[in-house]
C-alpha cells in the first residue's frame, strides 16, 4: 500500500510540474520544443512496452498497453507536426519540385 500511495504522489507531482513547464513556454517555441521532444516520446514508449512485457496482473498489463498506445499517438504526433514546421521553411520552387516526383 504504501508502494502504490508513494507512485501516486511521484505522478501526481510529475503532472503538476509537466503543467507547469508547458504553461510557460511561448507558443512561438512550442513546436521547435515539440520536435526535441520526440526522443523522449521515444524514451516514455519503450519504458512502456517494458513494463507492459514484465506485468503479471491483468490491471497493469491493459493500463501498460493504454500507455503504449497513447505514447506512440504522442510520438507519431509529434513527428508530423515538426514535419508540416519544416514544410513552412521550404520555398515555393522546392515544393513543386517534390510534387513531380
Amino acid at each position: 500500500m504504501s508502494e502504490s500511495i508513494a507512485l501516486l504522489t511521484i505522478f501526481v507531482l510529475a503532472a503538476f510540474v509537466g503543467v507547469e513547464v508547458i504553461s510557460k513556454v511561448s507558443s512561438t517555441l512550442h513546436t521547435p520544443l515539440m520536435s526535441g521532444a520526440n526522443a523522449i516520446h521515444g524514451v516514455i514508449l519503450v519504458g512502456a512496452i517494458i513494463v507492459t512485457g514484465a506485468a503479471e496482473s491483468a490491471i497493469v498489463v491493459v493500463v501498460g498497453l493504454i500507455a503504449v498506445v497513447l505514447a506512440t499517438v504522442n510520438m507519431v504526433g509529434g513527428f508530423v507536426v515538426t514535419d508540416r514546421m519544416l514544410e513552412m521553411f521550404k520555398g515555393p520552387g522546392a515544393r513543386q519540385k517534390e510534387l513531380r516526383k
